[in-house]
């Protein structure tokens, strides 16, 4: 990494990033259609703001997987349908995020899942994606989910999961798959699902909001 780009990651964190409240999407290389559910976090922020409490900016921003901007928010959102690619330095600063405190949210969106694995390893060699017990607090932070994350769509008979890396017992990445969560964020008309299978969306962003932002 380059020692300017080195000391103006190590700026940032030091003046506390961690104390903000607020979420990013996170653009990647490869192909894949980062940009897609586009009223989802609007939709996840408005309810977030409203039921638990958060200060978050109405409009999220989009942020580069290699750009130090990632270092403004405590939370990114990933999500897209097809292939992902994480470039060298794209690995190196999404490293430092993660074990400086950040929080990286995935959300399969039917696609992903193929590819993410692989790049992911990159960022932590050592490590493979853990599903996370229907216990940990993620599902509980805000809304109860006792039997884990909840089913939002269906398209082949699997059931949903919700995977895990950690950085010194902390969970730093979470992946939601087979689930299709941010699908359940956009607005009513766009996938036309009851209102209680949004609540239900919604409430599970919400657990992952307050999750990231205090832990």
């Amino acid at each position: 990494m380059h020692r300017t780009l080195l000391a103006v990651i190590i700026l940032l964190l030091t003046s506390g990033f961690i104390t903000a409240q607020d979420l990013a999407v996170l653009k990647y290389k490869g192909g894949g259609d980062w940009y897609s559910n586009p009223t989802a976090l609007p939709n996840l922020i408005r309810f977030c703001n409203k039921n638990i409490n958060t200060k978050m900016n109405d409009k999220p921003e989009s942020v580069d997987a290699g750009s130090i901007d990632v270092f403004q928010y405590p939370l990114l959102h990933m999500t897209g349908h097809g292939n992902v690619l994480f470039t060298d330095d794209d690995v190196e600063n999404l490293r430092y995020y993660l074990t400086s405190g950040g929080f990286l949210h995935i959300d399969d969106n039917y696609g992903m899942a193929e590819y993410l694995p692989k790049e992911l390893k990159k960022i932590f060699p050592d490590q493979e994606l853990t599903e996370l017990a229907a216990s940990h607090p993620i599902f509980s932070s805000a809304y109860k989910f006792p039997q884990g994350l909840p089913k939002i769509h269906e398209h082949d008979g699997k059931r949903p999961q919700a995977l895990g890396l950690f950085y010194e017992d902390r969970l730093v990445v979470l992946f939601t798959t087979e689930s299709d969560i941010g699908d359940g964020w956009e607005d009513p008309e766009v996938h036309g699902d009851p209102e209680s299978v949004r609540q239900k969306a919604l409430q599970m962003g919400a657990n992952i909001v307050k999750y990231a932002f205090e832990n």
